[in-house]
């Protein structure tokens, strides 16, 4: 069995440019990927502590007035156990280490607990894998869980072991320092082979588990796409994420009038013995880069594409040299 996790100890330092903002202000900004409710409740708990020459504070509010010089150390109490269940679900392990595991995710295998959701997820399996042993920032329903696919895209996912890897990955994911690729199989004859596709994305205000791209109110979203080969009616892309909206990749190619094979939500279904065979939405997190939280070395991992697009591809390649007879 695994170790039992241990709490977290911080210190940081105020300059100048911290004077007179609220405590959980600031300290949201040193640790970003805590929730200011989090910060809120450490606070409360007197889990912080602020040292400066004239005084030691504990128990302080939230709204306290940080100064400059200020030392605030902070503990971070040991994850609570988990609430969702180990489940013995084969993982195609692509690599791991004591800070974090990367895995090709099967299509159809949901990343965490939701509502609809509650077992047979990534989650389940990760934490039977990995034997308890996930960071514990994303909270007991999100063990591990520094990014996302969605359930119907297969491949490359990292997860992280440890607090300090998870914060580290969330930085590069924020810096835009990971690198991802997907193949996706679209219809329609793209009039480039290559370009960008530039759109904000929101969220539906008619159906608000969809997302499309909007003229305001939107996040800033950019996909770089290849084609990669053409089979008149189809085309398999190269898309290249350069930022990490939900759904980016759907949304964008929906867009531009090229929706992904199978995509039920963002219109990849036709009347083709193809969308019949497909199943599901044809997208593929093909590979995977990023710089190792501790040693700092770059590692590039590539899925395989799975069973099913592979099946598909080689049916459009046929139906080609076919067309061409």
């Amino acid at each position: 069995m695994g170790t039992k996790p241990k709490e977290e100890r911080l210190k940081f330092t105020a300059g100048a440019e911290a004077a007179g903002q609220r405590l959980d202000i600031w300290l949201h900004g040193q640790l970003p990927d805590r929730s200011r409710a989090f910060l809120q409740k450490l606070i409360r708990d007197g889990h912080v502590q602020i040292r400066n020459q004239k005084s030691e504070i504990r128990n302080q509010k939230p709204n306290h007035p940080v100064q400059a010089g200020d030392t605030v150390e902070v503990v971070i109490p040991p994850p609570e156990p988990s609430e969702v269940a180990p489940e013995a679900i084969p993982l195609d392990v692509l690599y791991e280490d004591a800070d974090l595991i990367v895995i090709n995710k099967p299509s159809g295998l949901v990343v965490h607990p939701a509502v609809g959701h509650r077992t047979h997820t990534l989650v389940n399996a990760l934490l039977h894998h990995c034997r308890g042993q996930l960071s514990g920032i994303g909270g007991v329903e999100r063990p591990g869980i520094v990014h996302r696919l969605d359930g119907d895209t297969s491949g490359c996912l990292v997860a992280a072991k440890r607090d300090r890897a998870h914060r580290n990955l969330q930085e590069q994911f924020k810096a835009r320092t990971v690198a991802k690729h997907y193949l996706a199989l679209v219809w329609g004859v793209l009039r480039r082979s290559s370009g960008f596709i530039e759109g904000s994305i929101g969220r539906s205000a008619s159906d608000r588990k969809k997302m499309r791209v909007v003229s305001h109110g939107g996040r800033e979203a950019i996909t770089e796409f290849e084609v990669v080969k053409a089979f008149g009616e189809v085309a398999l892309l190269r898309c290249t994420l350069h930022t990490g909206r939900t759904h980016q990749i759907r949304v964008h190619l929906a867009a531009m009038g090229h929706p992904i094979v199978g995509d039920k939500v963002y219109g990849g279904t036709r009347k083709h013995p193809l969308a019949k065979q497909a199943g599901r939405q044809m997208l593929h997190a093909q590979t995977l880069a990023f710089d190792h939280p501790r040693t700092h070395k770059r590692l590039e991992f590539a899925a395989p594409l799975p069973q099913d697009m592979a099946a598909l591809i080689r049916q459009l390649e046929s139906c080609k040299r076919d067309a061409k007879a």
